[in-house]
């Protein structure tokens, strides 16, 4: 896949994300939370005020802590395709 389309293909996946109304499971949220940071490229810690909060992120980023950032974003796309994409037919 071409850099440049696979930048807009996640970009459309994450604005599905941000536009969905209905709660995600956690354990969805935390892959996607993983990905994104990736793929942005954003290492930064999480910024939850609660800390079981912040060590599960942690632990979600520390697991997918080996791919590369288009492995990500393709993480990314294909994860709302099969759990948001499916769920809204």
């Amino acid at each position: 896949m071409k850099n440049e389309k696979l930048h807009k293909k996640f970009a459309k996946a994450v604005d599905l994300v941000n536009s969905y109304e209905k709660p995600f499971p956690a354990d969805l949220l935390l892959k996607l939370y993983a990905y994104y940071k990736i793929a942005n490229e954003n290492f930064g810690n999480p910024g939850s005020r609660t800390p079981l909060i912040n060590a599960f992120k942690a632990n979600a980023l520390i697991q997918a802590k080996d791919i590369s950032r288009e492995q990500a974003m393709k993480n990314y796309i294909k994860l709302v395709n099969k759990e948001v994409t499916q769920k809204k037919k």
